[in-house]
């Protein structure tokens, strides 16, 4: 059945995440708290997933947080008349990124020079401002897991499935995020209610 052999893989990568490449991501947002910022960048589903993980650490966690991706006129326009492949570092660069900043991306592959250059360039000018990189991928071979100072590769269990189970790993793993101690800092509503 094949519910049962989707779910029993994610069973799987679970228990083959790395542990402590998340706690050594959390670390990391806990030290940018005070004067820094998170930049949170994905492409497609994992831009989605970038927008949501905004809300949580804003939210939950009082981190400034934001996604370029949720600005649509700015990114669309910086298409137009720039081109695709710089929408980030512009972003980046126009909200001067400092190295108290962390940049996390989401990403199935990672960035490379085939897809999502956007990401390469945008972890190529974070490292030049001596920003934070960390990030959730599928791919061991992207330029992010080269790259950051904390990677979380979503472990490949089957290889006709690695898009879904990272872009499901990427709401897992941030919810562990804005979960932890460390970093959480307001109840979540429905928790806040049970406790009244």
């Amino acid at each position: 059945m094949f519910a049962e052999e989707y779910l029993n893989e994610v069973k799987e990568i679970a228990d083959l995440l790395d542990q402590s490449v998340i706690e050594d991501m959390m670390k990391i947002l806990h030290m940018c708290r005070p004067t820094g910022r998170l930049f949170i960048l994905g492409v497609g589903g994992s831009a989605a997933s970038a927008s949501h993980s905004v809300n949580d650490f804003r939210k939950i966690c009082n981190i400034e947080a934001y996604a370029p991706t949720d600005n649509v006129a700015e990114l669309t326009a910086r298409t137009n008349d720039e081109g695709w492949e710089t929408v980030f570092i512009e972003w980046l660069r126009v909200s001067n990124l400092k190295e108290q900043d962390v940049l996390l991306i989401l990403s199935v592959g990672g960035g490379s020079s085939r897809a999502s250059v956007n990401l390469k360039h945008a972890i190529d000018y974070a490292k030049r401002r001596h920003a934070k990189i960390i990030g959730i991928v599928g791919k061991e071979s992207g330029y992010t897991q080269t790259n950051a100072d904390a990677c979380l590769i979503i472990p490949e269990v089957n290889k006709n499935r690695i898009t879904p189970h990272t872009e499901s790993f990427h709401s897992v793993i941030t919810h562990l995020l804005v979960s932890h101690p460390l970093l959480q800092r307001e109840p979540t509503r429905w928790e806040f209610l049970d406790n009244e």
